[in-house]
């Protein structure tokens, strides 16, 4: 009685378990992995880790600890300040590499424009309030400034600071800038900051940070930027009564990888998330809901000013009628029957909205279809059946999808393109999907 989460795969890409990037191989002022050469393997990429001065500096270890198990050469270059919070001996022996603050370090080096010219990739987590303003302004008082002005390559700031700060109209214009020159500006969690204060301008989780880093290596750039994207995801639960409802085994994996690939190629992102129990990915906007007709009113409500909406949650088709207020007991006269209403079909509403003018509507509209038996078939006629522009068909059950890592789709589209997605991590057919949703938007 469900009808939702795709699966996943994708184009070929690097494999999940190692480093993932364009190593910079001979590029001019990139390190020499002479090790790696010698053994016929190609160098690590090249991550320059940027800290400045706020007191989340010492999640960055856990970052730096997530790019060097996983086979990336990293390079911490933390502002003077920043070392009041976590020293340098530190950086250094995580990191395996000499940790400098200063231009005039090691001078003969030229760091100030080698380390940028050298790297794949260029994170600053946590980014302060004053160093997205050095950023945007250009400025380059210190050796981070100077990397930052030197890089060309993706690069990717994990803002933390108290709410104010971030709301002030200086920070979001800086914010601005700095996205419309290409860069990947995370927006920050939500949660306890120093002090008794609690809101917007937490640090995202290190491992959410990391795979945004992950997908900005794969080359695909900030493509989305200024993009605002609603992304439905997990199952919803419809009550029989306070202990027990109808639901699906949606685990919320393809949304959410959905969530992250977007925020890794620069677009605002809504998540509508739907009974699901995973870290909210670093820089979407996590709106939490249980029932179909609580994420039909989310997602409607996510839909102002939204250039896409990609529906991968798997909704309940039905909702008991009348669901009890208390538990139901057992009795020798057996189970009474429950009674079951159908649920609005919100892919097909969003199709309808956006025919009829009604808004708000998206541009582009991109549902999922989990089918078991007739897959293509199925998936054709769900498609001119609901309106959208692009359906992700995939085959569920027997280990399939729902829970899955990875897994294998078709994503049709109502223009006659068919694209074949191979069984792959979950990352890449989000990808592929905002490959084509790009193509659409443009």
């Amino acid at each position: 009685m469900t009808s939702g989460e795709g699966v996943t795969a994708g184009r070929p890409a690097a494999p999940d378990d190692g480093p993932i990037g364009d190593p910079a191989g001979d590029r001019p002022g990139a390190p020499a992995d002479a090790a790696a050469r010698a053994e016929g393997r190609p160098p690590r990429p090249s991550v320059v880790l940027g800290v400045s001065a706020g007191i989340a500096a010492y999640k960055a270890c856990e970052l730096l600890r997530l790019f060097t198990e996983s086979g990336h050469d990293v390079r911490v270059v933390p502002t003077r300040e920043a070392l009041k919070f976590v020293g340098e001996p530190t950086w250094a022996a995580l990191s395996g590499n000499p940790v400098a603050t200063d231009v005039w370090d090691s001078v003969h080096e030229v760091p100030h424009v080698r380390i940028g010219q050298g790297a794949d990739l260029v994170v600053v987590a946590p980014a302060t309030a004053d160093v997205l303003a050095r950023a945007a302004h250009g400025l380059a008082g210190d050796l981070l400034t100077n990397t930052l002005l030197t890089a060309r390559c993706p690069v990717v700031f994990a803002p933390a600071m108290h709410t104010e700060m971030w709301e002030h109209p200086a920070t979001r214009a800086n914010v601005a800038t700095l996205r419309e020159r290409g860069a990947i500006v995370i927006d920050p969690a939500v949660g306890r900051l120093t002090g008794a204060d609690t809101g917007r301008g937490r640090l995202p989780d290190p491992r959410e940070i990391f795979e945004v880093c992950r997908r900005a290596l794969r080359g695909r750039g900030a493509d989305l930027a200024g993009r605002r994207l609603v992304i439905s995801a997990g199952g919803t639960r419809e009550a029989i009564d306070p202990v027990r409802f109808i639901g699906n085994r949606s685990s919320g994996l393809q949304g959410y990888a959905l969530a992250r690939t977007a925020v890794a190629r620069g677009a605002e992102v809504t998540l509508v998330a739907a009974n699901v129990s995973l870290p909210d990915p670093a820089g979407a906007t996590v709106v939490r809901v249980e029932s179909a007709l609580e994420l039909r009113e989310a997602v409607l409500a996510a839909l102002e000013n939204a250039d896409a909406v990609v529906m991968a949650a798997a909704v309940a088709d039905f909702r008991p009628v009348a669901p009890h207020d208390s538990k139901i007991k057992k009795t020798s006269a057996g189970p009474e029957p429950v009674h079951l209403v159908e649920n609005p079909d919100i892919l097909a509403e969003l199709g309808e909205r956006r025919r009829e003018g009604l808004k708000p509507y998206p541009r582009v509209i991109v549902g999922f279809a989990a089918e078991t038996d007739d897959v293509l078939a199925n998936g054709q006629a769900k498609l001119a059946r609901k309106g959208c522009d692009l359906l992700v068909v995939n085959q569920v059950g027997a280990g399939l999808a729902f829970g899955t890592p990875d897994n294998a789709a078709v994503v049709l589209g109502a223009d006659g393109e068919r694209a074949e997605v191979p069984r792959g991590p979950k990352e890449d057919l989000a990808d592929v999907v905002w490959d084509l949703v790009a193509e659409r938007l443009a």
